[in-house]
């Protein structure tokens, strides 16, 4: 028979558990966007969105994107309820010291951030691609879709040249 000192010690590895499966999770999957501000952008309520995205592998990296999103009026009067544009902006600098962690150095690079702009075939993704050449972080933002990709796109770039950078992992 199992005493309260026992149940409690039991609840407290089974919490320890939880927390540390949590924090693996985090870290396996892409940032999340935080809303710094927004804006209306006209009369039906449309507005703009800032949010900071910091780069889940490289610290001291945090890239601003704008995206737009659309007012109940726009949503009634255009019929397309689930849908909003593809319209985005991207900024990323170095707000910290930066460390790089174990990141994709392949040209195809990693998917760093993405966020559902309709219920099903559109999505908004940044993506970050290191150039060794030019000692440089690329962060481009894009929109996905099923159908009929989507040519709106905007890049960002982050130079590492003389800077003090961590890597924490040798470098590839």
């Amino acid at each position: 028979m199992r005493g309260p000192f026992s149940e409690r010690i039991a609840r407290m590895r089974l919490a320890s558990l939880v927390v540390a499966a949590a924090l693996s999770l985090a870290a396996a999957f892409p940032a999340a966007a935080e809303e710094v501000g927004s804006f209306r952008n006209d009369w039906t309520g449309n507005s703009i969105v800032v949010e900071a995205v910091p780069d889940p592998k490289v610290e001291g990296v945090t890239c601003h994107i704008t995206r737009f999103d659309r007012s109940l009026i726009d949503r009634l009067s255009k019929g397309n309820w689930f849908i909003d544009p593809s319209n985005s902006s991207i900024a990323c600098r170095q707000t910290g010291p930066i460390t790089i962690g174990d990141i994709n150095t392949s040209a195809k690079g990693e998917e760093v951030f993405s966020e559902r702009l309709s219920l099903i075939f559109k999505s908004l993704a940044v993506r970050r691609i290191y150039d060794k050449k030019n000692e440089t972080l690329v962060y481009v933002i894009y929109s996905r879709q099923v159908k009929d990709a989507s040519a709106k796109m905007a890049i960002s770039t982050v130079p590492l040249f003389r800077s003090e950078v961590t890597w924490a992992k040798e470098k590839k």
